[in-house]
Parts: C-alpha cells; sequence; structure tokens
C-alpha cells in the first residue's frame, strides 16, 4: 500500500471512531443539531491532513538502486510510485529531510548507517581496546564509537575531507577541545562542538547541508545534533582511528 493510502486509511479510521463516539453520547437536542459546526479537533486535523497528503512524485535518483536493494524492492535502478513511498518512510523514520522520496546523497549516507547499526565493525577494521576508540570509516564515511567490542555511540554518517585534503589516517588523540569554535582559516565558519584530534583537524558539527561542496578541508563533519552527543561521551585524551579511502579521493 502506498504512503498515500495508508494515510487515507488511518484518517477513515479516525473518522469512524469519531462518529461512533458521537453516537454512543445520544442524539444532540434539536438547538444543537441545528447549530454551525463544531470545531474539529487536533487530531481529527491531522487525519485530515494526511488523508490529503500529496502523492510521491519524486523521480530517480542517483542512488535508486541502492535503497531499492536495502529496502527489498525490485532493484532495477528505476523509480516508480511503490520505490517513492518506500523511500520516504525510510526518510521520515530517520530523520532526513526533506523526506520526498528522493534516493540522494542524504538518503543513502543515512541508510548506509542504519544498516550498519547490528555490527559496525563486523570487518575487525577498527582496532578493539579496552579503552574508548572513535572510530572513523572513510570508505563508508562512518563514525562510531567502541569500548572493547562495545559499541557505545551508534554509527552515524559523516563528511570527511575532499580530494587533497584527505582527513588523515591512523592513529590519533583528542587533544583539545572548543564547543562553540569558529575556524581561524575560513572565515570564521562555525565549528561546534569540535574536538581537534590532529594538526587543526576536528570531529565537529557542520551546521546546514552535511554533503555540501563534496567534502570538508580534512575535519571529520557530523550532523549538528550528532556532534553534540559526541561531545558530552568524548574527553580530552580519547582514542581516534581513521582508515579507508573516501570515494573519490585518492587517499
Amino acid at each position: 500500500m502506498s504512503t498515500g493510502g495508508v494515510a487515507g486509511a488511518i484518517g477513515r479510521a479516525a473518522l469512524t471512531a469519531a462518529i461512533l463516539a458521537a453516537a454512543a453520547l445520544g442524539p444532540l437536542p434539536p438547538a444543537a443539531a441545528a447549530g454551525p459546526d463544531p470545531v474539529p479537533d487536533s487530531a481529527a486535523v491531522a487525519s485530515a491532513e494526511a488523508e490529503a497528503e500529496e502523492a510521491c512524485t519524486a523521480g530517480t535518483g542517483p542512488y535508486q538502486r541502492e535503497m531499492e536493494g536495502y529496502l527489498r524492492r525490485k532493484a532495477d535502478g528505476v523509480q516508480d510510485e511503490g520505490d517513492c513511498a518506500a523511500i520516504r518512510r525510510f526518510q521520515q523514520g530517520n530523520g532526513v529531510r526533506p523526506a520526498d522520496g528522493y534516493a540522494g546523497l542524504a538518503t543513502y549516507r543515512n541508510m548506509v548507517a542504519v544498516a550498519a547499526r547490528s555490527n559496525p565493525n563486523a570487518a575487525r577494521a577498527c582496532p578493539v581496546r579496552p579503552h574508548r576508540v572513535t572510530c572513523v570509516d572513510l570508505e563508508r564515511q562512518l563514525l562510531w564509537v567502541q569500548r572493547d567490542s562495545k559499541v557505545v555511540f551508534a554509527p552515524v554518517p559523516v563528511r570527511t575531507g575532499r580530494d587533497d585534503q584527505e582527513t588523515r589516517t591512523g592513529w590519533h588523540e583528542v587533544y583539545w577541545r572548543s564547543k562553540d569554535h569558529k575556524s581561524t582559516l575560513y572565515d570564521d565558519a562555525p565549528m561546534p562542538y569540535a574536538q581537534f584530534f590532529d594538526e587543526g583537524q576536528a570531529l565537529h558539527g557542520r551546521p546546514g547541508n552535511l554533503y555540501a561542496h563534496g567534502g570538508s578541508a580534512g575535519c571529520v563533519n557530523l550532523s549538528v545534533p550528532d556532534a553534540a552527543r559526541l561531545w558530552d561521551l568524548l574527553t580530552e585524551g580519547d582514542a581516534v582511528y581513521v582508515w579507508g579511502t573516501k570515494p573519490g579521493t585518492e587517499g
């Protein structure tokens, strides 16, 4: 069933419930029955809005086939109404905006993070240590934190350095933290929840579109909410391990 069909069914169910509830109260007195229509409550308004939701009409996106495969749709790389509705439900359930059914980069990166949640270190690429290790996978553009084999910060999508400004690989350590930091190199660009780990490269939030311009100048960018959660977890001296090659860079 499409999203519009689901919304319509919900709206009809809500309307039926309202009618049955009114009937249980008995007939209205003549004066009330002849009066103006009652103001609908918020639930009724929400149901009406859902029922009136536009059909999902987004076209084929650059990550169409990947999203179809993940959502167990026919992976033909061509958008249809069912694909659009399934992608939109994924977006709505995982906070991807806009939730329009288009298989763009943000949707794909969030799908990779969701798919990795059960075992992000299945390949054992991030070293297991008895202390916290922030793992940055350049190939999948993911970050998570583990202690021993336990994941203590679930994988989230990130944006790392662009070609010729790649995020440096290997072992690092958080050596300085600045909650409301602004860049001294790039026109006071905001770097909220900055946690520096290697000669000016930092884990930090990026306001606005996380995926703009193809990459950072070497920092590991997170959404601002994810950066805030990571700030609350880490402290100076925490280990950071970076590996792999970001797609589209030479490494």
